[in-house]
């Protein structure tokens, strides 16, 4: 018999936890644009779209200014508000605020490193760390005013302090700390691009171009290459041992902007080079799914917002679908229901996938009659008004096999995950029992009552854990059936139904297959 009650709100606490586990979360998306990133059209419908998708409370998604932060940080203060802070920070030093100078010197640096690279940055950057060898040194802070002054030398080693505003005894250190450097051990760093002749930076400043091998101070460096409008990350490396290569690909990372969306821009290339290059995003960005959204515009006929769900980990496109589109704004209606397409696959009325041949609308095909008279492809469906009877007789097509199992399954599954709910509810009751009827935390043998209740506990203990395992199994390979399983036009109707009368329940399934 139990000895502790407490035993009991444990065994209960732990099977309460497992029931939330058995919930599928939203996978981590992201959006991309992908075409002419300056097309305001683009920008305006691509923006409506992942609004519409963030609006979902259920959806896990990347926000633009998250895409912006992560790959291409931007700073919030202007190079002037910038060059007024040194200024600041300069006043604090002279007035013996060390203080306040590290401070604020400290912040102006964080920011200048997300300047664009190149000499103002590279300029700012020097005040910044020159300003802080003096006010460390003032502070008594040796090592650290040596390590503001190498990280201007070891990449600018002729450098020379204005003797107006040095001191002799300063001159004097740093130039002994130039001598160091010379003789110190380097690192060779050889730097290769995709994209011949880019121009390399080492914490703002221009090195040289592409290919480019440089003997540098064992360290860490922030590295950007540019090469026309094509700027890659920017990352931070190691330069250690005696060799550090590195290879940039350019072409890729150049093609990815933040403003005024993110977007892919890849001219002449491929879909598939497209799409290819949005899974690698993906990658960096850590999503699970990447929605790759653009405007089709074919030679002749409607322009159509499309949009192509890829999973990043396998590489393979889920699905793709799109709507008509005229000006700036897109319909509300088409809109909403492109996201419920994309996020579970489910085509509604309004909503364009594929057609029957297996090429999407915008995609031309075109044909020649028994005249000769040649004639386009794809369909003249508008959205967001209902499909054409062509696509609207799929819905008479008998729903394949695996679908009708995957719905079957996932119907059982939810109806075993409900009846769990409704015996934990039960099990509460007989806990608030039998609490009452403990005597210092143990059940008396001769309490029958007592005894009748831990046996119904302890028998809906094991009902429980049978319909999480079962109902969770169900809901997972149902999932994978529907998943795998083609598309059918219409949902075939399903309907489940938990009932309970107090001490017992019950569930139904029902439905047309």
């Amino acid at each position: 018999m139990f000895s502790r009650k407490h035993a009991v709100r444990s065994a209960l606490f732990i099977l309460s936890c497992v029931l939330p586990l058995t919930a599928f979360a939203a996978p981590r998306r992201m959006v991309v644009a992908s075409g002419d990133c300056k097309d305001a059209e683009l920008g305006s419908q691509a923006n409506a779209f992942l609004g519409a998708l963030v609006s979902r409370p259920e959806q896990d998604v990347l926000s633009a200014a998250g895409f912006s932060e992560r790959l291409f940080p931007q700073p919030t203060t202007s190079y002037e508000d910038l060059q007024r802070q040194l200024d600041s920070a300069q006043d604090h030093f002279y007035e013996s605020r060390n203080g306040k100078a590290a401070v604020a010197i400290d912040e102006a640096l964080q920011q200048i490193n997300r300047l664009p690279v190149g000499d103002e940055r590279w300029k700012l950057y020097v005040n910044a760390q020159l300003l802080h060898g003096l006010n460390y040194r003032a502070m008594g802070r040796q090592k650290e005013s040596d390590t503001a002054f190498r990280s201007v030398l070891r990449l600018q080693p002729d450098y020379q302090l204005d003797p107006d505003y040095f001191a002799p005894s300063v001159r004097q250190g740093f130039d002994k700390l130039r001598r160091e450097l010379n003789l110190a051990r380097k690192v060779k760093l050889s730097v290769k691009s995709t994209l011949p002749t880019s121009d390399v930076y080492l914490d703002g400043i221009k090195m040289g171009q592409t290919p480019l091998t440089l003997d540098v101070l064992a360290g860490t460096y922030d590295l950007t290459l540019v090469k026309g409008e094509a700027i890659s990350f920017p990352r931070q490396i190691q330069a250690q041992g005696a060799d550090t290569p590195l290879l940039v690909d350019l072409a890729y990372e150049g093609s990815v902007s933040a403003t005024p969306f993110p977007c892919l821009s890849i001219p002449e290339a491929s879909a598939e080079r497209t799409l290819s290059h949005a899974v690698r995003l993906g990658g960096t960005l850590g999503v699970e799914e990447v929605i790759v959204v653009r405007l089709e515009r074919p030679s002749s006929g409607p322009k159509w917002f499309a949009a192509t769900v890829l999973n990043v980990e396998g590489g393979q496109k889920l699905r793709e679908g799109g709507f008509k589109t005229q000006g700036l704004d897109a319909p509300a209606e088409a809109l909403s229901a492109l996201v419920d397409f994309v996020t579970t696959g489910r085509s509604p009325s309004n909503l364009v996938v594929m057609n029957a041949n297996g090429r999407a609308p915008w995609e031309q095909v075109v044909t020649s009659d028994k005249s000769g008279a040649q004639h386009g492809g794809g369909m003249d469906i508008s959205a967001p008004n209902p499909l054409s009877d062509g696509i609207a007789d799929s819905a008479d097509r008998p729903t394949p096999a695996l679908r009708v199992a995957s719905y079957v399954l996932l119907g059982t599954g939810v109806a075993a995950l409900g009846g769990a709910g409704v015996v934990r509810f039960l099990a509460q009751k007989n806990v608030d029992d039998l609490e009452k009827r403990l005597e210092n935390g143990r059940i008396l043998s001769s309490d029958q009552e007592a005894l009748r209740l831990r046996n119904s506990l302890v028998q809906k203990s094991n009902l429980l854990t049978g319909l999480l395992v079962g109902g969770g199994a169900a809901v997972a390979t149902g999932a994978v059936l529907f998943l795998v399983s083609p598309s059918s036009a219409d949902t075939p109707p399903v309907s489940v139904g938990v009932a309970t009368d107090g001490e017992a329940f019950s569930t139904s399934l029902s439905g047309t297959f």
